[in-house]
């Protein structure tokens, strides 16, 4: 009974997802899982929280914003189909040999969750998410798969997407941000609830060599 009850909540829980992707793949979300989970913690947290999230299409990000945050968090983004094995086996490596653990996250993973979960972690999360993301592959394709993201990821405080970023740190649109405020704007994102675009000269200074050696 507890199988057909467990078979039975995963086929409606994927069968949700699939409707979604198949609906987000035209539909621009007007939130998300993590915009909802931040909601629910500024009740308890920080009653004056204020979200500011406005979808752009990727047209109206300059392509120097989107080169940064690729080549920060995914630099082989439009080579691998979800799945990065080879930064997955270094950060395995860099695990096993005392290192500090590396994210081996891709674009796809970190949408699945800001789209479908929550910031928590898991070994149950990672499963669900890295089980989200061939349908991601297959219906929504690499050029959305990175809109959504640029749109939706988390920038700092009630601050989701690039055009909320920068508006909110450059006084200006995603459109106009240059090379070094992408990278500045890109390196933030690992800890966007903590770091500042203003204090990441070292890390943005890597992914502006990152990205002259991606050709960009």
């Amino acid at each position: 009974m507890l199988v057909w009850c467990a078979a039975g909540l995963a086929l409606v829980f994927y069968g949700f997802i699939i409707v979604s992707l198949v609906l987000l793949k035209w539909i621009d979300p007007f939130t998300t899982s993590v915009q909802a989970e931040r909601r629910i913690e500024s009740f308890f947290q920080n009653p004056s929280y204020r979200k500011q999230y406005s979808f752009v299409p990727l047209s109206r990000i300059s392509p120097a914003f989107q080169h940064a945050v690729i080549a920060a968090e995914d630099a082989r983004f439009y080579q691998h189909h979800g799945f990065d094995w080879k930064q997955v086996a270094i950060a395995t490596s860099d695990d096993f040999g005392g290192k500090h653990l590396r994210g081996a996250s891709t674009i796809d993973q970190q949408l699945a969750k800001n789209l479908f979960l929550t910031t928590s972690r898991s070994f149950i999360r990672k499963g669900i998410e890295a089980s989200i993301v061939p349908f991601e592959e297959i219906i929504l394709g690499k050029q959305r798969i990175l809109e959504l993201y640029l749109n939706v990821v988390e920038w700092g405080p009630g601050t989701f997407g690039a055009e909320a970023a920068a508006r909110h740190y450059y006084k200006t649109v995603a459109a106009r941000i240059t090379r070094e405020e992408g990278a500045r704007l890109a390196a933030i994102l690992p800890a966007p609830r903590r770091r500042k675009p203003a204090g990441m000269n070292d890390y943005s200074s890597r992914i502006l060599v990152r990205m002259r050696q991606m050709g960009w």
